[in-house]
């Protein structure tokens, strides 16, 4: 799974560097997040036309971290009515059966940008209630782009639309393998118009791209992670060793 990424981009300068146009409003702008968590605003490439006929360019957008289905009912304060399990991951094997993400899959594809992610190891033993290790996954040459999918949900009247996106995942491939069992779905930048054409139905062969990616680097950091109230560079920074017990002779 992924539960929390990195992302330090400005979302202008992500625009200019993948030959984009930014429609993140300045004042929108969430600035670097070293613990983006579900519900947070991020910052997300799609592909759409500008008219009918023309061709789709790439946009950067900013979007709610959790899909929000279109048909999911307002609640009484006009946002969407809880209750249901955030869906902030979408398992790649489940995207053309699922009717939460059958829609998006065929039209609304999109890609994450992120400095890197999280996930955590559970330590033996303790079952559920095992002690559990995080480690910062990040590429050895830059930023990293999680296949995702849109939503556009539309409440009442006086409700603004709410774009909203999920982080597609797969197995987990190579060392991520021995720290848990699923992945963001990555995609090399050969593969971004593919994936994000808003005029091709979904090509199943992309949502195998991950152990293609390039290399990840792994590292264990502190259990500041744990909590989204942290927030700061000192999240991705390598663990201090633990000291060794002692023991009274």
């Amino acid at each position: 799974m992924c539960g929390r990424f990195a992302v330090t981009t400005d979302p202008a300068l992500l625009a200019e560097r993948i030959e984009a146009i930014n429609e993140v409003p300045a004042d929108a702008d969430p600035g670097p997040n070293y613990n983006v968590a579900p519900t947070d605003a991020v910052a997300t490439v799609v592909s759409r036309h500008t008219d009918p006929g023309d061709a789709p360019t790439r946009r950067v957008r900013l979007m709610r971290w959790g899909l929000v289905p279109p048909w999911t009912k307002a609640g009484p304060d006009g946002a969407p009515a809880g209750g249901g399990p955030l869906l902030i991951n979408a398992r790649a094997d489940k995207l053309t059966t699922s009717p939460a993400y059958r829609s998006a899959a065929e039209r609304r594809r999109c890609l994450i940008p992120m400095d890197g992610f999280y996930e955590w190891r559970a330590e033996a033993p303790g079952g559920k209630k095992a002690r559990k290790t995080p480690f910062y996954i990040h590429g050895d040459d830059g930023m990293l782009f999680a296949a995702g999918l849109w939503s556009v949900w539309r409440g009442g009247p006086r409700c603004d639309p709410l774009l909203s996106v999920t982080i597609i995942t797969t197995g987990a491939a190579g060392e991520i393998a021995g720290i848990h069992d699923r992945m963001p779905l990555l995609l090399p930048e050969k593969r971004w118009d593919a994936w994000l054409d808003p005029d091709t139905p979904l090509d199943t062969a992309l949502l195998d791209s991950s152990p293609q990616a390039p290399g990840l680097v792994l590292r264990e950091v502190s259990t500041l992670v744990n909590s989204v109230r942290n927030n700061g560079p000192e999240l991705i920074a390598e663990a201090a060793p633990q000291p060794e017990q002692g023991y009274l002779l």
